[in-house]
């Protein structure tokens, strides 16, 4: 975030996108973090305050997958890719050859889809998209952040994690778990991180999309509060 590095600045960002950038609480709700999480809300929210000096933005133009820019000095083409948000964006520069990728980050870690409006789906649409384009220089928001040659097997190594996650998963589902349970297997950060209460929100945030993406496909039910993988799955 730390938009407020840049008030004097205009800010242009995608349509689908803006809303939680005008309200905070719009922000938490859209992560996930609803009233039912009670002190863990109250916790992020003095979170986004003090750590990433969150304050209210309204955009002043939008932005629209392609779209090419004119920046006198080169062309930036706008290009959709939704999965981490609806509305995320990355970044082309033509003339040198420069992909901004954003939270696309390429890191061990693998893609984050854990939004209310984050899709796995797109996500994976996304992520072959963008390595399609003929960038000679990569940039991302996290860890590395420049890569100079080509990603490589970074790229499925990346969408690798989400196919790993779901396996994991479905393992742990040989027999009914409730949500509780599923935290405490600790499938995307490995073991019980601090502040726990962020960790145990992330991981639930992660799974649940899994969940809901195998419920969709038949291999996995919900009985009551809990969850079971379905025979021949």
């Amino acid at each position: 975030m730390h938009l407020d590095l840049f008030d004097d600045l205009p800010l242009w960002t995608s349509e689908q996108d803006a809303p939680p950038l005008s309200d905070l609480e719009t922000f938490l709700d859209w992560y996930g973090m609803d009233d039912s999480h009670g002190p863990h809300r109250r916790e992020f929210r003095k979170f986004m305050q003090d750590q990433f000096h969150f304050r209210p933005r309204r955009p002043d133009r939008f932005l629209r997958g392609g779209e090419t820019l004119e920046l006198g000095s080169g062309t930036v083409e706008i290009v959709s890719a939704p999965g981490h948000t609806p509305g995320n964006l990355a970044f082309y520069f033509k003339e040198p050859g420069v992909l901004f990728l954003g939270d696309y980050d390429l890191t061990p870690f693998g893609p984050w889809y854990g939004d209310i409006h984050s899709s796995i789906e797109e996500t994976l649409d996304s992520v072959d998209r963008l390595r399609r384009i003929p960038a000679r220089v990569w940039i991302t928001g996290h860890e590395q952040g420049i890569f100079e040659q080509e990603p490589g097997r970074l790229w499925d190594d990346y969408v690798n994690v989400i196919v790993r996650r779901e396996e994991k998963l479905l393992g742990l589902l040989s027999r009914p778990r409730d949500r509780q349970e599923i935290v405490e297997a600790w499938i995307v950060y490995g073991k019980p991180r601090e502040p726990r209460y962020f960790f145990e929100f992330g991981e639930w945030a992660i799974m649940e999309k899994h969940l809901e993406k195998l419920i969709r496909q038949g291999r996995v039910a919900r009985d009551q509060a809990r969850y079971v993988r379905l025979e021949g799955n």
